[in-house]
């Protein structure tokens, strides 16, 4: 395990995407997208994913040159089409849009087709933040899912976040994938040699596996809930309100035919839509409240859950977001840590455009 400063993988990944034609602006947008996940630790969403976008970009599947524009539009909605671009560019861009519409109509919502994976949910909907709105972000993603009482893969880890501000607490961050488990967790046990715990994925028959391999063979993740009779069909539900908004109503690909995050799969014929789907949205607090009154509840909220009482004094109670933002003042000190097998990738592309690590 190796230690990497934020500046140090921020400036490799801004030469990576570079050399791959993304211009300064767009170079850096990704690059913020993909450190902010290693930050916070979100590894399996951070500069670990750089090797699967530059496979796609060599496959012809990702652009680097983008003209992302709104194609369908009214008052506080708006649709975009991504070109192909990297979701981790086209969907911060469609935020800004729905925080500028937020201004004027009091929310802001954008559905975007026609693009590809946008890394952390959280990243996009944070954006609102600073504007004192509530954000939202979600995407539909790579098929590994089943319906409850299926076993053929329908559904992404389908990740939404909502994002509320404060006043002197960091603000609330929900953001979680609507599987049991994120895909990429199942890729730090693999690289790590560790065992995945019983529920988080099924064979290609639908039997619970612990095999860190099994999904290439077919196997599948579970839905939030894990397993039936602990409440898979609520996981599933929410993985189809995603789908539905992402794709959809975007006009992007949907269920079974979402394009996969690799490039050795080949897209499913017959797609139905453009692309990857992603949907974003923005809205002013004081159309509800003053915006002073609900920071101050806020706060209140989260002390008053940071003040449970707890099972175990020694163990204390956490607010969605909180253990990120402390990994993340930790990192910034101490450095992102890499494993082996990330540090070996980042090699190899280093070595293919000629960029030092």
């Amino acid at each position: 395990m190796s230690h990497i400063s934020d500046s140090e993988l921020s400036e490799f990944s801004m030469q990576l995407f570079s050399a791959m034609g993304a211009s300064y602006d767009d170079a850096k947008i990704a690059t913020d997208v993909l450190v902010s996940a290693d930050l916070r630790g979100i590894d399996s969403h951070g500069v670990s994913r750089l090797i699967g976008y530059v496979n796609l970009w060599e496959s012809g599947r990702i652009n680097m040159s983008p003209d992302i524009k709104i194609i369908r539009e009214n008052k506080s909605t708006f649709t975009i089409d991504g070109d192909s671009g990297l979701g981790l560019v086209v969907a911060p861009k469609a935020m800004d849009i729905a925080i500028e519409r937020a201004k004027v109509y009091g929310s802001g919502w954008g559905a975007i087709q026609n693009s590809n994976h946008f890394g952390i949910a959280g990243y996009h909907a944070m954006k609102a933040l600073s504007h004192d709105m509530i954000g939202m972000a979600m995407t539909n993603a790579t098929p590994f899912i089943p319906p409850t009482r299926s076993k053929q893969a329908m559904l992404g880890t389908n990740p939404i976040s909502y994002v509320f501000p404060t006043k002197n607490e960091r603000p609330l961050i929900i953001d979680l994938a609507t599987s049991s488990v994120a895909r990429g967790k199942i890729e730090i046990a693999r690289r790590e040699g560790r065992e995945i715990p019983k529920g988080w994925m099924i064979d290609k028959d639908g039997r619970t596996s612990q095999n860190v391999d099994e999904l290439k063979d077919g196997g599948m993740l579970t839905p939030l809930g894990s397993l039936e009779e602990l409440g898979s069909h609520k996981g599933y539900a929410l993985g189809s309100l995603v789908d539905i908004m992402s794709g959809v109503l975007s006009g992007a690909n949907f269920g079974k035919w979402v394009p996969p995050f690799v490039s050795y799969l080949p897209l499913l014929p017959n797609l139905p839509g453009k692309g990857l789907g992603h949907f974003v949205g923005a809205m002013e607090v004081d159309g509800f409240r003053s915006v002073d009154e609900f920071k101050i509840s806020m706060d209140l909220w989260i002390n008053s859950f940071k003040n449970a009482e707890r099972v175990d004094e020694k163990n204390p109670v956490y607010v969605p977001g909180e253990i990120e933002f402390n990994t993340e003042e930790k990192r910034l000190k101490t450095g992102i840590p890499l494993n082996d097998k990330v540090l070996e990738d980042l090699h190899k592309l280093g070595k293919k455009f000629s960029i030092k690590i």
